[in-house]
């Protein structure tokens, strides 16, 4: 049995119109959600999903959902390689809600080009919510977005960032070069 408390306020995205998008993790895992509507305690029965791999899935999809996914973004953690990961800006800039407040601003940027952007070259998807930033992708695209929004909380030029995304965009796609090359291969 899994344990997960999310945000009153995602509680209705994590359940979706009429249970749908419970059922739909329901069905894509195996396992079986129980969902406290009052306090935002979800357990997952885990043990019920056969693989116990897509148990632990089903749970970082729900953490995903409450960290600000949307349930289509978040089901993408169901394929094969794909991870969350999330960084607490507290970790990097203490308890300052002003603070918060700009760094939150830096890494969305104006009318979301920034973070906007950084999904777009590195092909991850980023949720800014609360005092979290959350990150869903293969582990270099993961690696790559997690550089370029701590670079961002650090306070380095967004010119500089972009710099680094465009650099590292020619290796990603080398690598995924690489990869399917030896895919082909085999």
């Amino acid at each position: 049995m899994l344990y997960d408390r999310i945000p009153r306020e995602r509680i209705a995205v994590l359940v979706g119109p009429h249970g749908e998008t419970r059922k739909a993790i329901e069905k894509k895992s195996g396992a079986r959600l129980e969902i406290d509507s009052q306090t935002g305690e979800v357990k997952i029965e885990a043990e019920k999903a056969g693989d116990p791999v897509m148990g632990l899935k089903a749970a970082e999809v729900v953490r995903a959902i409450a960290r600000g996914f949307s349930p289509e973004r978040a089901f993408r953690l169901f394929e094969e390689d794909v991870y969350l990961t999330v960084l607490d800006i507290h970790d990097f800039i203490g308890k300052s809600k002003k603070r918060l407040r700009q760094v939150k601003a830096r890494l969305i940027g104006t009318k979301g080009k920034t973070r906007q952007t950084i999904e777009e070259i590195t092909g991850a998807d980023i949720s800014i919510y609360g005092d979290t930033v959350a990150i869903i992708g293969d582990l270099l695209e993961t690696d790559v977005a997690r550089t370029a929004v701590i670079m961002l909380i650090e306070g380095s030029e967004h010119s500089t960032v972009y710099g680094y995304l465009h650099r590292r965009k020619e290796e990603m796609r080398i690598a995924e070069m690489g990869f399917e090359y030896y895919e082909r291969k085999e």
